[in-house]
């Protein structure tokens, strides 16, 4: 028997991303999907990818029925403040905003810059990222994905960070990442003239996803990240060149099997290390549409810094792909999936 699901918020690009994979996979039928912008429109007019894959029309929240799954797709500080109505109308809940991915409620304060209305259910949401909370996805009720910055700059880290093998006080991380990042509402920023050709620094210091990262990787240790995120002239996708300090003379070989014994089982993470060729690290590009994360790294010969790289396409990975890898396992599920899509080349 198929699940009944429904997406509230379905009518931005990670919704009508999330709906583009829900419509296929073949556990899932998709009740309501809701716009308040848009109510009763035809999906596909928001999002003319989906022509003959659906015939929904958009709903308000307010005729919402009862399901076995919501996702939220709404932006942040939104769901916080309706928790209560959601987890009426289904058992299950995926929050993919930011309202509930981080367990201290003084630090959500910090990088957020307001009360969090719902500190009492913070610990009752798993923070979404399969391959470091699996077990916990399995027996939840509540998941908050993570966010696409945070995902591809945790997932290169965490082995290092695990073993503890790094300098704590000078991680240094810039993310490249794409317009669909900003979502799908217009501003002065995203206006063509103003967007087309740039490498725009636009949060160098003080990203709220440093906020994730530190919980992620900090290990009960004190921890400093110094993160930047700039834009770039693409639509999708998201690079990560992590600089890390290494503690011992650690040789590429080494490193090598600390990433396979990590990651050498996991379906959506691929080691990138070609010793020849235009793609011999990872590269965004190739990812686009998929739920991989490609993860590759460089060791400074002159000094104890290696250089770690990883990529996502920040709509799959870093939000609606990874939101229904852990539904699949959250179901008992395969954790693959609707998940299958392995890219294209050339694009």
């Amino acid at each position: 028997m198929k699940l009944k699901v429904s997406i509230i918020g379905a009518s931005g690009y990670t919704g009508g991303e999330l709906l583009r994979l829900l419509l296929f996979h073949p556990n899932v039928e998709v009740n309501q999907v809701t716009s308040e912008s848009y109510t009763g429109k035809f999906v596909y007019k928001i999002h003319p990818n989906l022509r003959k894959s659906t015939m929904l029309k958009f709903s308000s929240a307010n005729e919402l029925q009862p399901c076995d799954l919501l996702f939220l797709c709404l932006p942040h500080n939104r769901s916080q403040n309706k928790i209560d109505e959601f987890k009426k109308l289904a058992p299950k809940i995926i929050d993919l905003s930011a309202d509930f991915r981080l367990k201290d409620v003084n630090e959500y304060e910090k990088w957020y810059g307001h009360k969090h209305a719902r500190p009492d259910l913070l610990n009752d949401f798993v923070y979404g990222i399969p391959e470091l909370h699996r077990t916990e996805m399995k027996k939840t009720n509540y998941i908050s994905s993570a966010g696409c910055n945070a995902t591809a700059t945790i997932l290169g880290l965490y082995p290092l960070y695990k073993n503890n093998l790094v300098e704590l006080d000078r991680t240094v991380i810039e993310v490249k990442v794409g317009s669909s990042e900003g979502g799908n509402k217009g501003n002065e920023g995203s206006h063509h003239p103003e967007r087309a050709n740039v490498v725009r620094s636009y949060q160098p210091t003080q990203h709220r996803h440093t906020a994730e990262m530190l919980q992620e990787l900090s290990f009960g240790q004190k921890l400093a990240i110094h993160f930047s995120a700039t834009a770039i002239d693409m639509v999708r996708g998201l690079l990560a060149t992590c600089h890390v300090f290494l503690k011992n003379d650690l040789q590429e070989k080494d490193i090598w099997k600390i990433y396979r014994d990590a990651y050498g089982n996991e379906p959506f993470i691929r080691i990138v290390k070609e010793s020849e060729g235009i793609y011999r690290y990872p590269e965004p590009k190739l990812l686009i549409g998929t739920n991989y994360c490609d993860i590759g790294f460089k060791k400074d010969e002159f000094s104890n810094r290696l250089v770690v790289i990883s990529a996502i396409d920040n709509l799959m990975k870093g939000a609606a792909g990874q939101a229904l890898q852990a539904f699949n396992l959250m179901n008992g599920f395969d954790e693959r999936t609707g998940l299958e899509f392995p890219g294209l080349h050339p694009i």
